[in-house]
């Protein structure tokens, strides 16, 4: 039985969760997370790198000398590939890195990281994230008395208040349950999660 404390905005503990096993509590599994991260990183990518072929590179039209009788090697341009100023030859064109991976295993590699969360003491557990106006420096006073200071902060819901008053904070990203990636996951030592984002967690993962 997993079992963490919640802790107020004052970060005093207010009660016990427990927490589903099936998704806090598995085999942390490298080679899921390894994967969807490496699948996650190509999805970003935008693929619009290009080089100009002797086609597309400007002049070249004419035949630099006549075929026979210079002693010289037979030339059809002078932006072919082996010339100076010439055309690229099999270089990059835009195109897509975009690839799927199988839902399961980037199930399972969302699960393996909230394991090791848990097991590094990383995980962060809070009754409620609500603030009256958009303060930085109360969400700083909020994120010191939870004692994190490289965390990612993970709503149910969209919270204007909680995520703009975020925004500025160096090494704190806001993020919600259904928006979530692998990256940021693995990129932030902390993870701050309300108890209402604990329960879609399980809902949508168990």
């Amino acid at each position: 039985m997993l079992k963490v404390d919640v802790l107020n905005m004052d970060g005093k503990k207010v009660e016990d969760i427990e927490l589903n096993e099936n998704v806090f509590g598995i085999e942390v599994n490298e080679v899921a997370v390894h994967t969807a991260l490496v699948n996650f990183q190509a999805n970003q990518r935008q693929g619009v790198q290009s080089t100009k072929t002797r086609s597309e590179v400007s002049g070249g039209g004419r035949k630099p000398w006549k075929q026979k009788g210079t002693g010289r090697a037979r030339q059809g341009s002078i932006r072919a590939p082996q010339w100076i100023k010439g055309g690229i030859a099999l270089g990059p064109k835009p195109r897509s890195y975009r690839y799927s991976i199988p839902k399961k295993v980037k199930q399972l590699a969302f699960k393996s990281v909230l394991t090791s969360k848990v097991q590094e003491g990383k995980l962060v557990v809070v009754d409620k994230l609500e603030l009256n106006e958009i303060k930085t420096k109360e969400m700083v006073n909020v994120l010191n008395n939870l004692k994190v200071n490289n965390a990612l902060v993970m709503l149910n819901e969209k919270n204007l208040n909680v995520q703009a008053s975020s925004r500025n904070i160096e090494g704190v990203k806001t993020t919600l349950v259904n928006t979530m990636n692998i990256f940021d996951l693995l990129k932030y030592d902390s993870l701050v999660l309300t108890k209402d984002a604990v329960k879609k967690l399980e809902e949508v993962y168990a």
